[in-house]
């Protein structure tokens, strides 16, 4: 694992450093129903290959939108396996959560609820029929959230880096040096990065911006395919130059897995 300054070679595709293997996973959007049986699909692929050093990076944005945010945040802090290393980034949905928490912020201008909210605060009690469009008082939100739920979030990282790879929620500014990005670009950045066709100083893994399916382009790929509506939640393994695909999708009422080669 290296920090996020630049790493220049002539390798034809980006690598992993030896001896590692790592894998990314979307954006989960409250969907542990989705995201406990693809870690189990890749506890699986790991046990079908050589021995290496394991990480597995959650993209962020945990929370908002699917049915279980509050299980799911319980679930990154106290209950993830021991099969790798795991790494947790913040999102922009985080960040809101966040905010509207922290009595230093202009709650005015927290859209929380507008993206996700009501569904993040329903699952941990909080009784949102009752809710208007503003955000209910801190006091009420903090005595729903628990403290080190909150902790947590605010702590989470912004990137991590393996080799040629950058692993970040949304991306990165386009000719900013990747030591020097903006926090707030990583969580929210769309058009700007997503248009941008040249190098980052590092091949870009991200999430935030969805698609049907992988979004693979030269410089960056997208693997958030939207779980919390289409039921797929995906994630990308890297060892080497070598990438594939793990998914844990919702067929006909269960969950199934599947694997898939990128060559």
């Amino acid at each position: 694992m290296n920090t996020l300054t630049q790493r220049r070679g002539d390798a034809p595709r980006p690598q992993i450093p030896a001896g590692q293997r790592v894998y990314a996973v979307g954006d989960i959007h409250g969907r542990l129903d989705l995201l406990i049986p693809l870690l189990a699909h890749i506890r699986d692929d790991i046990g079908a290959r050589a021995h290496a050093d394991n990480h597995v990076v959650l993209l962020g944005d945990l929370v908002d939108r699917g049915p279980y945010s509050a299980e799911t945040v319980e679930y990154a802090i106290s209950a993830l396996p021991a099969f790798a290393t795991f790494h947790v980034l913040m999102g922009n949905h985080e960040e809101a959560m966040v905010r509207a928490m922290d009595p230093m912020e202009d709650r005015s201008e927290n859209l929380w609820l507008k993206f996700g909210g009501y569904e993040t605060l329903a699952s941990y009690g909080v009784p949102v029929a009752t809710l208007g469009d503003e955000l209910p008082p801190i006091e009420a939100l903090r005595h729903h959230i628990p403290e080190r739920h909150r902790q947590f979030l605010e702590n989470l990282p912004d990137a991590i880096r393996f080799g040629d790879y950058v692993f970040v929620h949304a991306g990165v500014r386009p000719g900013i040096a990747l030591e020097e990005q903006n926090p707030s670009d990583m969580r929210w950045i769309r058009h700007e990065f997503l248009e941008h066709r040249g190098d980052h100083g590092a091949f870009i893994v991200h999430g935030h911006s969805i698609s049907t399916e992988p979004d693979i382009q030269p410089n960056r790929m997208g693997i958030d395919t939207g779980a919390y509506r289409s039921g797929t939640l995906t994630a990308l393994g890297l060892e080497g130059d070598r990438r594939w695909l793990l998914r844990a999708s919702v067929v006909d009422g269960e969950v199934q897995t599947k694997l898939s080669s990128l060559g």
